[in-house]
């Protein structure tokens, strides 16, 4: 039973702008089961629930109750089921409990404003759980509650703290088992029968990172669900560059990446503490899976607004990284791929290693002297690091958003169109289905269109950057234990095949 637990009413909080009708008809309206109204110091009567329900459009077992939140002064604010008077402003948790043994107390929003509760104090012995998401917390700061109920493992709801319709029923608490009236819903509560309503799922991070994707909320009527990516960095030095990444992505945001047709997800928070940083989750579907699903004009549609969101990244010349952190640092990515084949005994590693030296050898000739020609680029920019969505069932709504700027540098353009062909090719390879409806040809047509400035041997370089993607899918397919793979064997080639075009095309 999903219900949501904490929503303030202009009817009885001043600090509201939402009349009881309107966020509890909402509330039905996205799928909840019930509406717990938990105005300052005041406790609803029957009488007037009762008149409220008759204006409203919801069936007869949508719970509509009411609680009380109480400022008290050993915790602040509290959330009170089960009282049967209105409780005063000021008044001890001790002295709720004595009065109402039965009622369920839970300690309101206790992590903003950075608030960081030691675990004397989320085990409150006259208490009976934390709201750990809610309206009042940033995502970092639900973040750490999130992570302070899965290492201490106390009782824990959502409450989503309503003052606007905008965004009630946001962070809705799921109950293990039905409930009809306050005393059963109190009694769920103290039983720790209950819990914030969310997702979280682990998704693919590294050896050093480790990624997770939570969404809140129930995703009816219009998906207003909260998303956020939490990751979790094995070190100071991991931890730290994704932090400097986020003010990559932040910059970018600022040059017409914040909203509308093209987006860059917005940083959430950098948590030194946990070595965690947090970001804007995108809703939609991979480049990938819609390429897979689309018929063939929609595919096409998607694979040029892929495109074009890497033009108009290149066209702003932004420059947010120093440029020498590239070189310093593509010498050391070179020599991790080839050292996969090493450590293995790889048959094919002088194959690997002549492919990059010539990869180096060009990088180095051609932009060491001329920085300028450099750009801010993604880094890893490729069909699954890609999201298509749409803010609402207009087609006219659709956005492109890229994710995963942990390789972002300022980088020649040619990197990002050159990664992204070698992984087209690789990730739909054996999939002629794809290539029956769209084909890598219009991506590259339409980022050249689209893009303001491109050097006279443009093409030569996204050569020399499909090998290098190569060699670094050779090296990922090593560490699958997939080296004697006839896949590995075909990127290797392939990747010779490109450096033999670019000297064709001296």
């Amino acid at each position: 039973m999903i219900l949501e637990m904490h929503c303030h009413t202009a009817e009885h909080s001043g600090c509201s702008h939402v009349g009881a009708s309107d966020v509890a008809q909402h509330n039905f309206d996205i799928g909840l089961q019930g509406t717990i109204f938990t105005d300052h110091h005041y406790l609803w009567p029957q009488g007037e629930i009762k008149e409220l329900r008759a204006r409203l459009k919801v069936p007869d077992h949508y719970l509509i109750l009411s609680g009380q939140e109480v400022t008290t002064p050993e915790l602040g604010d509290v959330l009170v089921y089960g009282a049967d008077v209105s409780i005063e402003s000021g008044t001890p948790v001790e002295n709720i409990r004595k009065k109402f043994p039965d009622a369920a107390i839970i300690w309101a929003h206790p992590y903003r404003h950075e608030n960081v509760p030691t675990r004397d104090r989320l085990f409150h012995p006259l208490i009976d759980g934390i709201e750990i998401f809610s309206s009042n917390h940033t995502v970092a700061e639900s973040s750490r509650g999130l992570r302070d109920w899965h290492n201490l493992k106390f009782n824990a709801i959502a409450g989503t703290d309503t003052h606007a319709l905008s965004y009630a029923g946001l962070y809705p608490t799921i109950f293990d088992h039905p409930v009809s009236n306050m005393a059963e819903l109190a009694h769920e509560i103290r039983a720790g029968r209950c819990r914030p309503f969310f997702s979280e799922i682990p998704r693919s991070g590294s050896s050093s990172t480790q990624v997770t994707e939570i969404t809140i909320g129930t995703g009816k009527r219009g998906d207003i669900r909260e998303r956020y990516v939490i990751k979790k960095h094995r070190d100071f030095a991991t931890w730290r560059s994704a932090a400097r990444r986020s003010e990559i992505m932040n910059e970018i945001r600022r040059h017409g990446f914040e909203r509308g047709r093209f987006r860059v997800p917005k940083p959430l928070g950098n948590d030194e503490e946990s070595l965690t940083t947090i970001e804007e989750g995108i809703k939609g579907r991979t480049l990938f899976d819609k390429l897979v699903a689309a018929e063939p004009q929609e595919a096409m549609d998607c694979l040029e607004m892929a495109a074009q969101w890497l033009a108009r990244l290149h066209n702003c010349r932004l420059q947010i990284a120093p440029p020498e952190e590239f070189f310093s640092d593509e010498r050391r990515r070179l020599e991790l791929y080839l050292s996969a084949f090493y450590k293995t005994g790889h048959p094919h590693t002088r194959k690997a290693q002549e492919i990059m030296d010539s990869v180096f050898e060009f990088e180095t000739s051609l932009y060491c002297k001329h920085p300028e020609k450099l750009v801010q680029g993604h880094g890893d920019y490729h069909p699954k690091n890609i999201f298509i969505g749409q803010d609402s069932d207009e087609p006219s709504s659709r956005f492109v958003a890229a994710i995963d700027f942990g390789s972002s540098y300022t980088m020649p353009p040619a990197f990002d169109v050159g990664t992204f062909l070698a992984q087209f090719r690789n990730q739909f390879y054996g999939m002629q289905e794809v290539h029956n409806k769209v084909s890598e040809a219009v991506f590259l047509q339409k980022y050249l269109n689209e893009a303001e400035q491109a050097d006279d041997d443009f093409f030569r370089q996204i050569e020399v950057f499909r090998a290098r993607t190569s060699l670094s899918i050779g090296y990922y397919l090593i560490k699958l234990k997939l080296g004697e793979s006839e896949n590995l064997w075909r990127v290797l080639v392939e990747a010779e095949h490109h450096l033999a075009r670019v000297s064709t095309q001296k």
